[in-house]
Parts: C-alpha cells; structure tokens; sequence
C-alpha cells in the first residue's frame, strides 16, 4: 500500500523537504471565491478519467412504502469504486443535501481509488434519496438519529458487496455535514465493532449544525439586494446571467473549472458570492424541506393528509419552500415532529445533540479521529475554530484559506488526505 502511494504522488514526495518550508498556496484567499470557485485543475492533482465504479442501489427498509410523487426514489443508490486485489475499503459520506454523485464526491472517489483504496460514495441524509429510502424518521437533521441510519445503510452497502471485493481494513471520511456525521458513526462502530474503523477523517465539519445552517441561511438574506423582497428579481438575474454566459461560452457545467473561467470574466463582489452559496444552501435545502414535509406529513409545505400524485404541479410548493429557511423548517417542522415523540425535549436539547460538543470528551481521546479543515471556514461560528484547536490538538490540520471546502481538491489537501489513510 505506502509503495503504491509513494509511485503516484512521487512528484509531490520528492518536493517535499522543500514545500515543507513553503506557505500554503492556495491560489484563493477569499473565502467566498474560494466556495465559489474550488480548486481549479491545474491547482490539484491529475485524476483518472474512468475508474472501475458500479452504480449501486438496495432496498433498506423492505416494507417501506414510497409516496406516489417520489416514485422515482423507489431504492437506496449508492457507488463503489473497487480494485481488483485485496485493499482497504473507505467510506466517503457527501455534504448537505448532496448526493453520492456529486463533483466533490467524485474528486473524493478518484483520488481514493488512484491510491489504491476500494470506494463507497453515499449521499447525505438530507438528500432526498436518502430521506425517502433510508430515514427512519423522514426528518434528517438529528445527527445521532442521521448517523444510526448512515451506519445502517453502510452495513447493507457491506452486505450486498463483500463478496465481490476482498477488504484488508476500514477506513472512514466525509465533508462537511457528512464530516460531522462520521465521527459520530466512529463512536456508534466503536460500540458495535461492525467495521473496526482504524482510520476516520473529518473534513470541513461544522461544530454546530444549527449555527452552520444559520450563518448559511444569512448569507442570503443579508445579501440579497434589498432584502427577501427581492428575492424573485435576485433569482431571475443568477438565472439570466448564466444563460448568457451559456450563449457566450456555449457550455455550462457548474464545475470548478467552469465557475473558475466565469470569475476570471467577470470578477464578482464578496456579497454577490456570499448570496450566491446561500442560494446554493437555500436550493439543497428546499429539496429536504420538501421530501421530508411529504414523508412526515407535517403539513408545513403541503396541506396534511394531501397525497400528491407524480401528475401533480410542484411549482407552487417550490416557490414556499424557496422562502423556508433551515431555521423555519428546524422551528416549524424537525422540533415539532421530535417534541410530538419525546414530549420533554426542549429545542435548546436537539440544538445540543447537533453538534460536536455533544461528544466532545469522545473525540478528545479518539486517537484515530484527525480533523481537516479551514481557518477562513465562514460556517464555523465565533469560538468554533479554536473548539478544534483545543479537542483535536495535534490532529487537527488547519489550513489558513480555503473558505468552505473550496481547498478540497489542491494538490496539498489531497496528498494530506493520501498520506493519512496510507501511513
């Protein structure tokens, strides 16, 4: 395994005495660019272009009955990127609302798979797929109640593929919301010693769920010009900037490559980029809001007790729920529905549980727990860096730009990442 890692990243090793005293690079000092634009190609490592992958899907909960407007969702997908000899498998899990699929995820799959390691890729439990087919609740944002069905969905993954690989070990990994969601899965295996995880690394992980999901939340709101009350003439104008850039360029893939081609024509100010990742945040968690409301049936989006059919129109739904921030759907939906089967449970209690704090003593002495993350990470709350700092000490890996795991695919991340499951 080190000989395979130490073939491929040869040109970064035998540099390495001198980047050692080298600043971080990142080409990005701005954190919203940085979000925005990610790491464009020739900032990170080459990649494969096809890898050995199979599209995957199971059904978690045989008696489940999906709603006739998700017909679609009809089984749990997931991939696995595998070798053909015997290596160590990781698990990948995606950030809020993304699926296993995702660009960030793919980068995650290749330079995995390129160092040797089988792959499964699985999407958030804030994805609709997953709320659909794997949420016990249909309410995601619980993390310990996300995290016990994240482990479930993984032992089924496990099941239905360990007789095509051969696995050495387990390893473990996820970015943002699905790097918070992976220590707390650590915890649950070190309970039931399904996979023995020996390696497990949290990536761009939020401390607290609620005050992440908020601050996104303002990004939009204090940055749209005038107000929520121009919203409508806000989206229209993301929406008719692009279609000219399509006619310009005559493509548009919303990749970094892309997005990176886009800034370099037409620079835009901080609040513009901050307005654009809440819309980003606000469109991902429409899409929860709007699964979870039907398979809950909790009546803040569509009427109670309606049944939509797959002829319905979804367009009136989707115009509320562009107006339902996450901390509406946590006020109006999530507590309600928690507070409906735990009576005692204050909202301050599951603001708690969401986060990091809750197994901070967990994560002080769990050795083979290591944090990768941003000091200009803008989803981190005041105090919350220095909460890494003092729980993760000598396995926390700051680095000092990168916003938002807009740093994830440079070239020093991914051979930090490398390096750590390799060794």
């Amino acid at each position: 395994m080190k000989k395979f890692v130490l073939v491929l990243f040869c040109s970064l090793l035998l540099t390495s005495s001198l980047s050692s005293a080298q600043a971080y690079d990142y080409p990005f000092s701005n954190p919203y660019v940085a979000t925005v634009i990610g790491t464009p190609a020739q900032y990170g490592v080459p990649l494969p272009g096809k890898i050995k992958v199979k599209q995957l899907e199971l059904r978690v909960f045989e008696d489940r009955k999906v709603p006739d407007v998700f017909w679609y969702q009809d089984k749990f997908r997931y991939s696995l990127a595998y070798q053909k000899e015997k290596a160590p498998l990781i698990f990948v899990i995606a950030g809020t609302g993304a699926s296993y699929s995702t660009a960030k995820m793919q980068l995650l799959q290749k330079a995995f798979y390129q160092a040797g390691f089988h792959v499964i890729s699985l999407s958030s439990p804030t994805h609709p797929n997953f709320i659909v087919t794997a949420s016990t609740s249909g309410v995601p944002g619980n993390i310990v109640d996300d995290s016990r069905d994240l482990y479930h969905v993984m032992e089924r993954a496990w099941e239905q593929v360990k007789h095509r690989i051969e696995v050495s070990e387990f390893y473990l990994t996820g970015y943002s919301l699905g790097g918070a969601q992976a220590a707390f899965i650590a915890q649950l295996d070190d309970q039931k010693g399904l996979f023995n995880f020996k390696k497990v690394l949290m990536i761009n992980p939020p401390v607290s769920l609620y005050n992440a999901a908020g601050i996104l939340d303002e990004l939009l709101v204090k940055n749209v010009p005038g107000g929520m009350d121009g919203f409508d003439v806000f989206f229209k104008e993301i929406m008719g900037e692009f279609s000219e850039i399509y006619k310009v360029m005559g493509y548009l893939d919303l990749s970094d490559e892309f997005l990176y081609a886009v800034h370099k024509r037409r620079p835009q100010k901080d609040e513009n980029l901050a307005a654009l990742i809440g819309l980003v945040f606000r469109l991902s968690s429409t899409n929860m809001v709007f699964t979870s409301d039907v398979m809950s049936n909790s009546g803040l989006i569509v009427p109670k007790n309606r049944v939509l059919s797959s002829a319905d129109s979804l367009t009136g739904y989707f115009k509320v729920t562009m107006r339902t921030s996450f901390i509406d759907y946590f006020d109006e939906l999530f507590y309600p529905y928690f507070r409906s089967h735990q009576p005692d449970v204050t909202q301050q209690a599951l603001i708690e549980q969401a986060s990091l704090k809750s197994i901070e003593d967990y994560l002080k002495t769990a050795e083979k727990i290591t944090l990768m993350t941003n000091e200009d990470d803008f989803i981190l709350a005041s105090g919350e860096i220095d909460f890494f700092r003092r729980v993760f000490r000598e396995r926390a890996k700051i680095y000092p730009t990168g916003g938002h795991c807009g740093n994830m695919g440079y070239k020093d991340n991914i051979e930090y990442m490398i390096d750590f499951f390799g060794n």
